[in-house]
């Protein structure tokens, strides 16, 4: 389901369950990887990266729908994802090598930094296509990561971003073909592995309090 490697200095966790919905099974996988790369001590960073045409597709709408009187308890557990991630002692970046829609948008938005993929994948947020809106801490951080127009669009219309028209909007920061977005997301987190961690995660948690906030507080309005 997931798998956690070093390259040097840099953790890369890679995702590895079909579209990457966050399940139950897939949500406790990644906390599991994500205690062991907090531990580390010593020069750092972390790349995710999900294989073939999907990087995410977010929230496991089947598991939802089986398990809707554990809605709240849910959206906690994803909240607390992106929260780990914004206070997270290290340099994030994450490698888009597919779609990354909704919730699996949203955690590449909490990463520091994006790579994506030039001839396939896009970056969406289509709740406004479901007849969906945002919880107060996905609002928060989609609001605190994006410009506020790509923001305004992206919610609002379910926009699909192609990798440089995602770049032009300030939602991702490279774009590499498909055999260069892992390489060039490690090469970018090996460039800010040497950063101290406890500084990186002071000044992230600072810059981003009010979302984190949200993303603590309670799942639904």
């Amino acid at each position: 389901m997931i798998d956690l490697q070093r390259d040097g200095d840099v953790y890369v966790l890679r995702f590895d369950a079909g579209e990457n919905r966050f399940s139950p099974d897939f949500l406790g996988a990644v906390e599991g990887a994500l205690d062991s790369v907090a531990k580390n001590d010593g020069p750092g960073a972390l790349v995710t990266v999900g294989t073939g045409k999907f990087y995410s597709n977010g929230l496991d709408l089947d598991w939802l729908g089986a398990n809707q009187d554990r809605f709240g308890e849910y959206l906690g557990r994803v909240h607390g994802l992106y929260a780990r991630l914004l206070e997270l002692p290290m340099p994030t970046v994450a490698a888009l090598n597919g779609h990354a829609f909704a919730g699996g948008g949203m955690l590449a938005l909490a990463h520091d930094f994006a790579v994506m993929r030039t001839d396939r994948g896009y970056f969406c947020l289509p709740e406004v296509d479901l007849g969906m809106s945002f919880t107060p801490g996905m609002n928060a951080l989609i609001a605190g990561r994006l410009p506020k127009a790509t923001a305004h669009e992206a919610m609002l219309t379910g926009r699909r971003y192609a990798a440089e028209q995602a770049r032009e909007a300030g939602i991702v920061q490279r774009t590499a073909a498909e055999g260069d977005v892992l390489p060039a997301a490690v090469e970018q987190a090996a460039a800010m592995a040497g950063r101290n961690g406890a500084a990186v995660a002071k000044i992230r948690t600072d810059l981003y309090r009010p979302v984190l906030d949200a993303l603590h507080g309670p799942a639904l309005p």
